[in-house]
Formats: C-alpha cells, sequence, structure tokens
C-alpha cells in the first residue's frame, strides 16, 4: 500500500498499524505491506517493503523522510503512478475550493487500477457523485469512512444499517471545533476567547477557517446526504452560515435551550446554520462530541453520538476501511 500524508492522522495510522498488527493478522489475515509513503517534501520508496515504526520514527524525530535511505524523487501523482500498490491510503488536508491534492491522487489510483481508502473530504464535497460512478464502473474500491466523524461510524452506519431504508432527512452537529467553542460560550466566554481556547487545547488549526465558517460541516453534510439520501449534493448547493462573531443570548440558556452549528439536508434543500436547540435534544451534545440523527420513514429517528475526527478516531476508521477492503478482495480471490 501507498501512505500520502503524515500529519497527525498519517502518523496516527501508522501507529496503530504497527500496536494493532498482531490482532490484524489473526482476526482478519491482514498483513499490509507498506511500499512507499510521502509527506510534504518527501518521499521514500522499496517495493519489499518499508518499516513502518522506522518511517514513524524518523519523522517524529527529523520532521521530514529527507534524507532516508530509500528516498526517491517522485512526488505526488507521479509516486502513485509509478509504484506498484494494491491500495492508496489518502491522508492530505481537505481543500474545499479545490479538492487538490487529495483529488488528483484519487484519480491517480483509479487510473492505474488500485483501490483507495481516504479521509479528506475535499474531493467529496466537490464531486462525490462522479467519483462514486467512475470506482463503481472500474470494479475498485473507494471506501471513506474516516471523511465524517472519525471516532463514530457514520458513514458505515448509513451502509450498512440503513439499507432498504427511505431517509427522509439528516439533521447533525458534524464539527467538534465548533461544538467546543459554543459549550465553553454557554459558561460565558465570548466568541475569541473561546476559539483561542480551542486552539490551545488542539481542537482548532492555527487558520479555523474551515471549521467556524461552517465548510467543514457542510463537506460532511454533502457526503452523509449523499449517501443515505441518494442526492447528488455538493459543497456548492450548500446554504453555508458559521458562527464567526457569534453572540449567545443568556435568555436562550435560562429558557432551558443553546445553539448548536446544526448541519441539516431534507426535501427543502441542505444547509449548516446556528439553531437554537432544547437542552433534551440529543444533538444538544457537549465539548468536542459529535452527533447526527437520521429521520427514516419507517422506523424513526436514528442518533449516533460520539467522538468527532481526531488523530487516533480518524486512523481507527481507516483501519476499519482496511479490514473491510480486506474482506471484500478475499471474496473474490485476490489478497492485500
Amino acid at each position: 500500500m501507498i501512505l500520502m500524508g503524515l500529519g497527525v492522522v498519517g502518523r496516527s495510522f501508522l501507529r496503530m498499524l504497527i500496536e494493532k498488527s498482531p490482532e490484524l493478522r489473526l482476526k482478519y489475515g491482514l498483513n499490509p505491506t507498506l511500499v512507499a509513503v510521502a509527506d510534504s517534501t518527501s518521499a521514500v520508496q522499496d517495493e519489499r517493503g518499508l518499516d513502518p515504526k522506522e518511517i514513524l520514527d524518523m519523522k517524529v524525530k527529523k520532521g521530514s523522510l529527507s534524507g532516508h535511505a530509500c528516498e526517491v524523487g517522485m512526488r505526488g501523482v507521479e509516486l502513485i503512478r509509478g509504484v506498484e500498490a494494491e491500495v492508496l491510503i489518502d491522508v492530505t488536508p481537505s481543500n474545499f475550493k479545490t479538492g487538490e491534492p487529495s483529488l488528483s491522487y484519487i484519480k491517480a489510483a483509479l487510473n492505474t487500477g488500485k483501490h483507495v481508502i481516504t479521509a479528506s473530504k475535499g474531493p467529496f464535497a466537490l464531486e462525490m457523485p462522479a467519483l462514486i460512478e467512475m470506482f463503481q464502473e472500474s470494479g475498485l474500491r473507494l471506501l471513506f469512512s474516516g471523511t465524517v466523524g472519525g471516532g463514530v461510524p457514520f458513514v458505515r452506519f448509513v451502509r450498512k444499517c440503513l439499507i432498504g431504508e427511505r431517509v427522509l432527512a439528516i439533521k447533525g452537529v458534524l464539527n467538534g471545533t465548533t461544538n467546543y467553542i459554543l459549550t465553553r460560550m454557554e459558561s460565558g466566554l465570548p466568541f475569541e476567547s473561546a476559539l483561542r481556547e480551542a486552539q490551545e487545547l488542539g481542537y482548532a488549526e492555527a487558520d479555523p477557517s474551515n471549521d467556524i465558517d461552517g465548510l467543514d460541516s457542510a463537506a460532511k453534510l454533502v457526503i452523509l446526504s449523499n449517501l443515505a439520501m441518494e442526492t447528488d449534493l455538493t459543497i456548492r448547493e450548500v446554504e453555508i452560515t458559521g458562527i464567526r462573531g457569534l453572540e449567545l443570548d443568556k435568555k436562550i440558556l435560562e429558557e432551558g435551550k443553546t445553539v448548536r452549528l446544526i448541519a441539516s439536508s431534507d426535501e427543502s434543500g441542505a444547509r449548516v446554520k446556528p439553531e437554537i436547540v432544547e437542552r433534551i435534544d440529543p444533538l444538544a451534545v457537549s465539548g468536542a462530541l459529535n452527533a447526527v440523527s437520521f429521520f427514516a420513514e419507517s422506523s424513526g429517528r436514528h442518533t449516533l453520538i460520539g467522538k468527532g475526527a481526531g488523530g487516533d478516531e480518524t486512523a481507527m476508521a481507516l483501519i476499519r476501511d482496511l479490514v473491510e477492503l480486506r474482506m471484500d478482495l478475499s471474496e473474490v480471490g485476490a489478497c492485500l
């Protein structure tokens, strides 16, 4: 397999792969060989297999793979095209304007016969229907559980547990950063102070725009809506209002209510905006938690609550997808 990206999620994935290797081999017969890894400045490749621990240690200590004995001059798309592998693991940052570099990486993998497991939301926010169709026609697998929720199997729940159901609507708190900020504002902190605290704790990036302006929530809504409701949404069709500069009215709290950044999709359209929520509503989660309610025609409301996208949580989603791919390939006589 090829791993593109060695940020927080990429390092967590390698760490989890090392720690869970005996269990994955014993339970699922999964013993993947890492043949290429790339970070933002360098790449290493060895068809005989790279040592995940050596790669992880070097990245942690030096901050780069530059100088590794197996360093190669190939980068990005060239690396994916030039290295033989069964699967691409893509954990590059999400870009909601262009989808790059992930979009090009996914297409390069498709064009060279590789399955893809990705945690990047950008390509799905912009071209999800087309990507799904291309992979289906090719017979290759495109797995993306890590794009939504991370620690909570939202995508898997839709694909496995809502089969045969008609989902009428989706409502959810899909961004842990904004939820943490709004939770702290309930205690009297102004928006800027709550944001600064979220950054100090690592919940928010130095540039928090994707979170507080609602883009991250919108991208996740696109993915869930297209899966659960069979829409053909892109992020361009979502009405988006974030929480930047929001002031929380104390009267709302006194009435037993609060405010959450709610992402919703129904027959009237898709939107992300701050909404007043009753305290007893399952979506009134606190801290950095995520929560999503699926409203099904026959079985009613299903709500999942849990940790959102962190390094370990997203890495676990990648591992789950890797196991699923291994099991699927075993059924058709292939091996990973």
